[in-house]
């Protein structure tokens, strides 16, 4: 039945997080293989928008992305999966032309689904596949042969959460905690390295819970990746600081292809709002996973976090806390999200709601502080010499992640996939030029 897919021109688009990256890399191969053709931009005979509805603004991009592709060619096949589809009506998804609507756990199906509907000569139904993800515990079988959309392989090994903090409603859209199989996730790595690929990065909703439900450690998983031939580079997606322990940062410290970067969410940097959040650690929790963290992989690790303002109850002494937290920490990268209400979360109910004009111009702040940080982490790199991975290469210059994730550009033409040696001479505009 998959032949009905050999020639067809297939779109996949993925919003948001690393994981919905991951996904539709998977997709991407799992439909080559089955003999479609990825397209980035009409004519295409399907679509698939790998959704995200973290916030209000990601939900209606969501909408306004189904509604192009629906433009863009009518008489497609369009599929809408992740987040934003786990959750959606289906009668909105089906105004917005939506012909599968595919829940968090069933992506695998995809593939089927679309020769389904190419090997029917009736008129498309509108179908709708999500299970009920609090209750479902199975593995989504995804498999990336190797990657289509991106120069790195971002393999997903960790899906769900139980954490439930009050402003996140993720935990409802993605489910219980699973962890993916060893033997799946070897056999996946294994299979990018032979297609060429040396960089691999570890996503996970949340990716510190694989070990508590899964077969082995996720240091474990790190010390396995590791000793396969080939590859070059490891890194993590996002690691919630309490998912940190010595055994892990030991086999991150002990593993040499392991890149220097964590991306620790503080969120803020206040006891007070961090209780309201339901984050489950304190200002001092915090400092300790990161004083571990450079304990073990040193001083010159890059530490990036988010930081959420705005939250219902934020003074100005709790803001002024997370700056002064931002500033003690000494963060590199810093990704900023103002608070946004979401229905079915506990913090939607919350008295001391922020005034939008208050939210904007702390966000301000908060980049402002955050450019100044990673100006002053990356300044000790200049006139050092590191490797970078090319990964874009044009005609006069070339440019690639450094180990500790900062983009750097050399004035020359290189291969993709190529490592080479850089001592950059300045930076600017977070990256650096050799």
């Amino acid at each position: 039945m998959i032949s009905q897919l050999k020639g067809k021109k297939i779109c996949i688009i993925a919003m948001g997080c690393r994981s919905n990256q991951s996904e539709a890399d998977s997709l991407a191969s799992m439909l080559q293989a089955a003999g479609a053709d990825i397209v980035s931009e009409p004519p295409f005979d399907g679509a698939v928008l790998v959704t995200c509805t973290v916030t209000a603004v990601a939900d209606k991009k969501s909408r306004q992305l189904l509604r192009r592709l629906r433009r863009q060619a009518p008489q497609a096949v369009i599929v809408a999966t992740g987040c934003w589809a786990q959750q959606a009506e289906s009668h909105l998804a089906q105004v917005l032309g939506v012909d599968f609507l595919v829940g968090n756990r069933q992506k695998w199906q995809i593939p089927s689904l679309f020769s389904m509907a190419f090997s029917s000569n009736q008129p498309m139904a509108f179908t709708d596949m999500r299970s009920d993800v609090l209750r479902d515990a199975q593995w989504d079988h995804l498999f990336q042969y190797h990657p289509l959309l991106h120069s790195r392989a971002f393999v997903k090994i960790q899906d769900g959460c139980n954490h439930f903090c009050t402003y996140c409603i993720i935990p409802f859209v993605r489910g219980n905690p699973v962890s993916r199989p060893l033997n799946d996730l070897l056999k996946e790595v294994c299979s990018i390295v032979d297609s060429g690929c040396s960089e691999i990065v570890l996503t996970g909703v949340h990716l510190g819970l694989y070990g508590k439900y899964g077969e082995v450690s996720l240091g474990e998983v790190v010390r396995q990746i590791g000793a396969i031939s080939g590859v070059k580079r490891i890194r993590f997606g996002s690691l919630e600081p309490f998912g940190i322990d010595d055994e892990l940062l030991s086999s991150l410290a002990e593993t040499p292809q392991f890149c220097p970067h964590l991306h620790l969410p503080l969120q803020s940097g206040d006891d007070g709002v961090l209780e309201k959040m339901a984050r489950g650690y304190s200002v001092n929790d915090y400092m300790t996973s990161v004083k571990k963290v450079r304990r073990f992989l040193g001083d010159n690790v890059h530490i990036s976090t988010d930081i959420l303002v705005g939250f219902p109850g934020e003074d100005e002494k709790a803001f002024a806390n997370t700056l002064a937290l931002m500033e003690n920490v000494k963060f590199g990268k810093v990704h900023v999200f103002p608070y946004s209400r979401r229905k079915g979360t506990k913090a939607a109910s919350l008295g001391g709601q922020i005034q939008h004009e208050i939210i904007q111009e702390r966000v301000h702040r908060v980049l402002e502080t955050g450019e100044k940080l990673l100006n002053e982490y990356c300044s000790q790199w200049i006139g050092k010499t590191f490797p970078i991975l090319i990964e874009e290469a044009g005609e006069n210059e070339s440019s690639g992640l450094a180990p500790f994730f900062v983009k750097a550009v050399v004035p020359r033409k290189m291969s993709v996939g190529q490592i080479i040696e850089v001592s950059p001479r300045k930076y600017a505009s977070e990256q650096f030029y050799a």
